[in-house]
């Protein structure tokens, strides 16, 4: 389909001849995403559709209690240090975005009145401006209005070097203005085709300014506000015990008619996958638990206990490996893993392919995850549009013991290969769950049939993700050879998320490890390509630029994506979740309800 014939189909949506769901159904067919082509009219000037709200409550509270299971237990609660996903889930219960992602891909207001549109006014011409109109009457938790004063605020906060924020990504290159007490605009320096970044979503959490003020920039961490957080969301803060327990009651005075229908909230950390589904599935004692990151034929027979259901939704989400290209063990200015460093065998380009040819992805995939994820070569899988479809795998032994062979690295006595006096051992770390064990171990049986020895390291959840800046264990700080985890796609666009393959992004001492390119990996094609997209409004154009910065590192084996997670949770069979593959769990905790 050419320019002339989308832009014809564009017309017959706004002129009535087409109906939206017909016109999404066309880009389907042509491979472009819902979310895209629902981004594709709103720019063009076609309000976004307001999607079914199934809520069925009558009024707010009578719920009783909702308890849910965050096995990875949360440390922190200030959206803008949460690197790990159990951090912005907690953090998600008290603040709120302007806008959100729901599970077709539609940006749903939140904070905001409406979504900004070219019909609204909302969004300019050029491509430069972005004016949010922000609901009246929001009050946070302590009763002081929520104001365009907490928006300029939080742009403020983000964007400066000195609070190290894990979200200046999306504030440190634009503008904000205040017009009016509810009104804010967004200023970007270029035509910018995804503008809905900043406020939005997980990076997006708007936070009062009458309690951060005093704590932006280098003060940042001394904030009271970081563990006891008053927000505007739908539950009030009552109690946070770091890594075990935290608790919240009913915001009677919530901005959203009938909402919440729960009246006390708790959410319990700590534990494993295992124990979490079976306090949902088979014993009922928690209503839902998140990320069943469990091998699914346990899940199945779990399932049969009648007491609760697994819930599967699509995302953007990947399991993947990263081989580390700097030097773990050594220390240079106060920091391993430094970009001053370069790792002493896996710098060389066939250790790094061999072991991308000595992981079955298939098996994997088969017997652990199941309905949890495909075996994929791409970090980026959905939108499909956004898919490199020359990235492939396979798994090889012999053809990695050729590669290895040709490059000169040679078996000694103990088996184990070795040039120049190094040898190929390697520390492979990765957060404690069964699954992660067992794909450690598989990846580990075949490296040793190819000579190289991998010292299986593993750490519990909730130090693994911790925003701890003085933790070496953390997965940000990459003090190993080689890590696996799984980053969560908050958009349904991927630029955002792949800001992961940035230079200006690489974690290091001077950010506090917040920088979201964990790999330290630097290529000037990549940040070429990426900043070309980021001006880039030819759809198809700008989604060739993003799949070349995905194939760069994926080609480079750097990065070694193993799987396209689905998000799996389990969920009594009363209760009534919200879940959004482009969001975190507590997205909209506000509509959950029980039947």
């Amino acid at each position: 389909m050419n320019e002339h014939d989308l832009r014809g189909l564009i017309a017959d949506v706004k002129e009535g001849g087409l109906s939206r769901r017909s016109f999404v159904q066309k880009m389907v067919a042509i491979g472009l995403s819902a979310p895209i082509a629902t981004q594709m009219l709103a720019w063009n000037g076609v309000a976004m559709a307001q999607p079914a709200d199934d809520y069925k409550p009558t009024k707010a509270g009578g719920g009783g209690p909702l308890k849910i299971l965050l096995w990875q237990a949360p440390t922190l609660l200030n959206p803008h240090f949460a690197s790990g996903t159990k951090d912005q889930i907690a953090s998600r219960v008290f603040f709120e975005p302007l806008a959100g992602w729901d599970k077709e891909g539609n940006l749903v207001p939140q904070l905001a009145a409406e979504i900004p549109t070219k019909a609204n006014g909302g969004l300019s011409a050029d491509g430069k401006e972005v004016i949010w109109k922000l609901k009246q009457g929001v009050k946070w938790h302590d009763g002081k209005p929520f104001t365009a004063d907490d928006v300029v605020f939080t742009w403020e906060y983000a964007a400066d070097p000195a609070t190290a924020a894990y979200t200046t990504g999306a504030y440190k290159d634009i503008k904000v203005e205040k017009v009016d007490s509810h009104t804010v605009k967004v200023i970007f320096k270029d035509p910018t085709p995804f503008w809905a970044d900043a406020f939005v979503g997980v990076a997006g959490m708007i936070i009062p300014k009458h309690h951060f003020g005093e704590y932006k920039g280098a003060k940042s961490r001394e904030a009271p506000a970081n563990l006891k957080p008053v927000g505007t969301g739908p539950y009030k803060f009552v109690e946070f015990k770091p890594g075990d327990l935290l608790t919240g009651e009913r915001n009677t005075e919530y901005h959203v008619k009938n909402k919440p229908h729960f009246d006390t909230l708790e959410v319990k950390g700590g534990g494993d996958a295992v124990s979490a589904a079976r306090a949902v599935l088979q014993t009922g004692e928690y209503d839902y638990a998140w990320n069943m990151q469990v091998e699914d034929e346990i899940l199945k027979r779990m399932e049969t206990g009648g007491r609760g259901r697994v819930v599967v939704v699509p995302g953007g989400d990947v399991e993947f490996i990263i081989l580390n290209p700097t030097d773990p063990w050594t220390e240079v200015d106060g920091e391993r893993s430094s970009v001053k460093t370069k790792h002493p065998t896996l710098s060389d380009p066939a250790v790094r392919q061999a072991i991308n040819l000595l992981i079955d992805r298939d098996s994997i995939q088969k017997f652990i995850y199941g309905r949890g994820g495909a075996a994929t070569a791409s970090f980026v899988n959905e939108p499909k549009q956004f898919k490199s479809p020359k990235l492939k795998y396979e798994f090889s032994v012999e053809k990695a013991n050729k590669i290895l062979d040709d490059a000169g690295w040679k078996k000694g006595a103990d088996g184990i290969r070795e040039k120049d006096g190094k040898k190929l051992k390697y520390v492979f770390q990765t957060s404690i769950n069964a699954p992660r064990q067992k794909t450690q171990a598989i990846i580990k049986q075949a490296c040793q049939r190819a000579g190289i020895d991998l010292e299986l390291k593993s750490v519990t959840a909730s130090v693994f993700f911790s925003s701890d800046v003085s933790n070496p264990d953390t997965y940000t700080k990459l003090y190993c050879d080689m890590e696996m985890y799984t980053t969560t796609q908050p958009q349904p666009d991927p630029e955002r998320f792949l800001n992961q393959f940035v230079s200006w992004e690489i974690a290091n001492k001077e950010n506090k490890w917040l920088g979201r390119n964990v790999s330290r990996y630097g290529s000037k094609e990549a940040d070429d390509a990426y900043k070309a997209a980021q001006k880039e409004f030819d759809p198809v154009k700008r989604a060739a630029l993003l799949i070349k910065v995905n194939e760069i590192f994926c080609e480079a084996n750097i990065i070694l994506p193993l799987l396209s997670r689905t998000i799996v949770g389990a969920s009594a069979n009363n209760l009534v979740p919200d879940i959004s593959g482009w969001e975190v769990t507590t997205w909209n905790l506000a509509s959950w309800y029980r039947t």
